[in-house]
């Protein structure tokens, strides 16, 4: 049996961070009501004329300047024909020759060193609606809000041999494209999605297999597990004597496994033309040069500078790859000077809460102002270590300042001495069998002890002035 090789071509659908759709002025608002954000151009009405956002045009462009693409002072819109439900106007508007941007390029860590993985095209479409199947009444329901919503798809060269690449590829591009305020990149709302093509080849052959292709993939795990999942699929196949068809597929998250949706279509297939409706789009040189001007620090520029602010590297990973998480750790750092601390706390607290409410941190309503004040007040030692974390829940959902909350819970450290002399005569009084192995020189009793002081004092005490405590009253008792 020849040994094969997979190789793998993404398409990225990114939706861009603008207020109104790609060709009319209706609001993009998701989860709002259904078919509350349409009108008579997105709902496809016959004599409705589209009209360009320039705001998108920018966006697509800006994200062509930052990936090394050229830059098409002029582009053009076509109609892709097909029919769906939630495709009012039975075509998509889409780019096919030429886009807006070709070429372009973006490294990843490969297995033997730095990987280039090049791009084919950036170009500009609208989205689709939404279809909501009602299984209980046996119906499908059409939502237009989504329909009309600009996106830049993204196609990459098949350069790609392993989900491993595919999934650093996707991860690195989400970040820049974020990081750049192209999308939102919100995966969970379908703002950063992609179709993956796979097929298998001879190694060492530079001719491709058959290829499937898996539509809609939302999550880098499950780009991951459908990879995965096709290339052993294929590879029964061929071990089997069986020849894999040219397919599109969908993956079953439940089960693991890819199905079949339909048979692959070509270029050919969906009857491009020219979008009569729509004029030639221009992108002007000079638009080019602001936007090349205007471009922020790559990731790899980042990753550089937190690891001179001693941060380690899997935390700057971290802080650069979630979205609006190193804007926030620099508004942070500007109250607070003390980079290794700052990050850590938001690895620790900050970063799983936005995770967990599916928000940046930069939404918080926790400002980095107050976070950096929260970290300043557990530095100082007005705020134990406990009790901040004890404290951070409510101080994330309701963006009270740190110290007043701390205050009004009663938990700013005690490190006044006479009130640490007074929980430690109460701990050893409640504790007497430990206070006497302590005096019989079993010194790791004292730690026990500092935790019941702690615990008594909800964390509010100072742990070393509390150690203190307990050994002056232990040995003036001896």
């Amino acid at each position: 049996m020849v040994e094969m090789e997979p190789v793998i071509g993404l398409e990225i659908h990114a939706q861009l961070k603008t207020k109104t759709k790609l060709f009319c002025s209706c609001l993009v608002d998701f989860g709002a009501q259904p078919n509350t954000h349409i009108c008579e151009i997105c709902s496809g009405q016959p004599g409705a004329l589209p009209r360009m956002n320039a705001k998108a045009l920018e966006l697509a462009a800006k994200a062509g300047v930052a990936l090394g693409c050229k830059v098409n002072n002029r582009s053009v819109f076509s109609r892709k024909n097909y029919f769906y439900p939630d495709l009012p106007n039975g075509f998509q508007t889409s780019q096919l020759d030429p886009p807006i941007c070709q070429g372009g390029e973006l490294s990843i860590a490969g297995p033997d060193g730095p990987k280039t993985i090049h791009l084919n095209r950036i170009h500009l479409e609208d989205d689709a609606g939404k279809c909501i199947h009602d299984e209980k009444r046996g119906r499908t329901l059409i939502d237009l809000n989504r329909a009309g919503v600009p996106l830049i798809e993204i196609v990459t060269e098949p350069e790609l041999n392993s989900s491993t690449e595919a999934v650093e590829f996707l991860k690195k591009l989400h970040g820049l494209l974020v990081r750049l305020e192209v999308t939102m990149g919100r995966m969970e709302e379908g703002e950063f999605r992609c179709d993956v093509n796979i097929s298998l080849k001879p190694k060492g052959s530079d001719k491709l297999g058959v290829r499937s292709e898996i539509k809609n993939l939302n999550s880098f795990r499950y780009v991951g597990q459908a990879i995965d999942f096709e290339i052993k699929r294929q590879t029964a196949l061929y071990e089997s004597g069986q020849g894999v068809l040219q397919q599109t597929l969908h993956f079953d998250t439940a089960r693991g496994e890819t199905k079949t949706l339909r048979s692959k279509e070509e270029a050919h297939d969906y009857r491009y033309f020219p979008q009569p409706d729509l004029p030639v789009v221009t992108v002007d040189e000079q638009l080019i040069r602001e936007l090349q001007a205007g471009l922020p620090e790559t990731p790899e520029q980042s990753l550089e500078k937190l690891a001179a602010l001693g941060i380690r590297d899997e935390v700057a990973k971290l802080l650069i790859d979630r979205r609006g998480a190193l804007e926030y750790f620099e508004q942070a750092l500007l109250n607070f000077n003390e980079p290794k601390r700052l990050s850590t706390l938001m690895t620790e607290l900050l970063l799983p809460a936005c995770q967990k409410d599916a928000i940046a941190p930069t939404e918080s309503l926790l400002t980095p102002k107050l976070f950096a004040q929260l970290a300043k007040l557990i530095e100082e030692g007005t705020l134990g270590r406990r009790a901040a974390y004890e404290l951070f829940p409510e101080l994330f959902q309701s963006g009270l300042d740190p110290k007043e909350l701390a205050q009004k819970k009663g938990v700013l450290q005690i490190s006044d001495s006479s009130a640490l002399e007074a929980l430690a005569a109460q701990i050893i009084a409640q504790h007497p069998k430990e206070a006497d192995k302590y005096r019989q020189g079993q010194d790791k009793i004292l730690g026990f002890l500092v935790g019941q002081l702690m615990r008594s004092s909800r964390g509010a005490a100072d742990p070393k002035r509390a150690g203190e405590a307990l050994e002056a009253a232990l040995k003036a008792q001896s």
